[in-house]
């Protein structure tokens, strides 16, 4: 059973919406057809694969089964038989599961967003969106390129990332266990040694502190670890829920360096999505309502949302999103331009390839300088321990 949300038409033409339990699209259409009532929208809201939680799949792997869909129905082949020979071929249950409630839910009337849209831990609101952008738009093949490109670019970015940091990670767990070893076994031996020290008032406070700490770690460490872990799973569960996205949308814009990136990738999204939208000959309202979703933030969404209010009251799109402020003045300034031109869907392309180019340089600009960050931060710490060792030995061999 599936809970269907819609949003439909009575018979006097007042819009209502709703959720709806059916076993199938087809059987919720009859549904709301005995209600009187004319859908304009359903959609699945569960995600739920029977028989428990849906694996994740590996993104190289979607990035191929992307493109292989778009190639066949390229080619000319239909759309269900594209996807049952997918599941033949494939050789992981778990996606060959997916893949057949998708061809069994599309089989039943469903949109192929709507079946995909059941499995969002396999598919993700990126692909989501632009594949009910391609749609409803005629443009499924070209969506589906696109969603392979960016799957497999992503892939191999995140590839790139951790080659970069298995060095810096290695010698980040490597050091903390010996500075954790230093405070648990080896600092506090100093104590007494420093106890002539502290008595006179001449011990340094760099000293004192590392000391405090040493003595913190053997009484409170397993309980503060176990507080972590605990912490960290409870604060998942939270930003897994919609004030926890919405918390992390934000913080994700508001990163030092990182948050620029965030924000052009996902600026870069929206331009694509509405840009091939708006070519393909679908209405800006609804054009702005899929791309929307496909920016993968929920701050910029709503800022989109808002424009798209304004452009129902006959204004002009640039102006609300440069009220956002979470689009950059070229780009708005470019928007607004185009909009008087009438070359919109031309220019939000121009702008999607322009602002991936810059983003993926800055991307390896920041992978590149994370060794020598972290070696910078591991030998900082270091050189702390070590000199707040050293000082007393100093004062008193001075002393002698």
């Amino acid at each position: 059973m599936t809970d269907f949300a819609y949003v439909a038409r009575t018979t006097s033409g007042e819009k209502v919406s709703g959720t709806i339990a059916a076993d199938s699209r087809r059987e919720a259409m009859a549904a709301l057809a005995g209600k009187a009532l004319f859908p304009v929208e359903l959609r699945g809201e569960t995600a739920v694969k029977p028989g428990g939680r849906t694996p994740r799949i590996p993104a190289q792997l979607m990035a191929v089964t992307y493109g292989q869909l778009a190639d066949l129905l390229r080619s000319g082949v239909p759309l269900l038989r594209a996807l049952d020979v997918l599941r033949q071929q494939t050789s992981r249950p778990a996606l060959k599961e997916v893949l057949s409630q998708v061809h069994h839910q599309v089989e039943e009337g469903a949109t192929l967003a709507d079946a995909m849209g059941r499995f969002p831990r396999v598919f993700g609101e990126m692909a989501i969106s632009m594949v009910r952008a391609g749609g409803e738009g005629g443009f499924l093949e070209e969506a589906l390129m696109r969603v392979a490109e960016f799957t497999e670019a992503q892939e191999d970015l995140k590839n790139r990332v951790t080659g970069a940091m298995i060095y810096p990670v290695f010698l980040a767990v490597m050091g903390s266990i010996v500075v954790a070893v230093l405070l648990i076994f080896f600092v506090p031996k100093f104590e007494t040694l420093f106890a002539s020290l502290r008595q006179r008032g001449e011990l340094p406070a760099l000293t004192d502190w590392i000391l405090g700490t040493s003595k913190f770690v053997q009484q409170w460490g397993l309980l503060v670890l176990g507080g972590l872990l605990v912490g960290g799973w409870f604060a998942r569960q939270w930003l897994a829920s919609d004030p926890g996205r919405w918390w992390r949308d934000r913080t994700k814009l508001r990163l030092p360096m990182m948050g620029k990136i965030f924000e052009s990738l996902a600026v870069a999204r929206f331009c694509r999505v509405l840009g091939t939208m708006l070519r393909n000959g679908v209405p800006i309202l609804r054009s702005l309502e899929v791309s929307s979703d496909a920016t993968g933030n929920r701050v910029l969404a709503a800022a989109i949302h808002e424009a798209t209010e304004n452009i129902s009251a006959g204004q002009s799109l640039a102006r609300p999103l440069a009220a956002s402020g979470h689009f950059p003045l070229g780009i708005v300034e470019m928007i607004s331009v185009a909009e008087e031109a009438n070359t919109l869907e031309s220019v939000l392309l121009n702008i999607a390839d322009s602002l991936e180019r810059r983003t993926w340089r800055q991307i390896d600009l920041a992978v590149r300088l994370l060794e020598p960050l972290m070696l910078v931060l591991l030998a900082g710490v270091v050189l702390v321990l070590v000199v707040a060792l050293l000082l007393p030995v100093l004062k008193l061999s001075s002393a002698i």
